[in-house]
């Protein structure tokens, strides 16, 4: 079953453009801090020392996916460029809060990230929204409702023109794919709202 599902999944990354990547499992603390996920998520997160250095068990993809697009200079004609990353994630959850499919301490996601330009938002949100919604209804998750989580008052970082954009492009995708949501204010992850 395994098998079919990275083949299934690897054939739906091949018909909506993503590169299927693999990053590591054990990063030092340094990248986390510079991707700010030490100051804003470090109580979630596993860490271990090595060799007198911190290291942390990759709770999410992210800072793997950013230092693989700052390694090389893209021209806007590059982009979109699109990274899949179906990897083993690890997550400190507190013992009462773990729970069904969702509140786990490892799992296998799918933690993409797509890099493009402002004007390629709304196609990329389209684009990703129906990738989503075909995965769920191949595993027979027909009926669903999605979440927009916005900015949290405490924890976020970035400037508030930025985060308007994000979310009302959010808001906009998933209008215009006609799935319904309800907003969950404050939700959002300390650097960008979601879905």
């Amino acid at each position: 079953v395994y098998n079919q599902l990275v083949d299934f999944m690897r054939r739906v990354y091949r018909e909506y453009g993503y590169d299927e990547v693999i990053t590591p499992q054990i990063l030092d603390s340094d990248l986390w801090q510079t991707s700010g996920h030490y100051d804003h998520y470090k109580e979630n997160m596993y860490f271990s020392n090595i060799d007198e250095r911190e290291y942390a068990v990759k709770p999410m993809n992210c800072p793997c996916h950013m230092l693989m697009f700052a390694h090389y200079k893209y021209s806007y004609r590059d982009l979109p460029l699109r990274y899949a990353d179906f990897g083993r994630l690890h997550r400190y959850e507190k013992a009462g809060a773990v729970a069904g499919l969702t509140r786990v301490r490892t799992f296998c996601q799918d933690d993409a990230h797509i890099f493009c330009t402002r004007d390629q938002v709304p196609s990329e949100l389209a684009s990703l929204l129906d990738f989503s919604v075909s995965v769920l209804r191949a595993f027979g998750f027909d009926e669903f409702q999605a979440k927009l989580s916005t900015r949290p008052a405490e924890k976020s970082v970035g400037e508030d023109a930025l985060w308007d954009l994000a979310t009302e492009g959010l808001r906009e995708a998933l209008e215009a794919a006609g799935i319904p949501f309800a907003v969950e204010e404050g939700a959002g992850a300390f650097y960008g709202p979601k879905i």
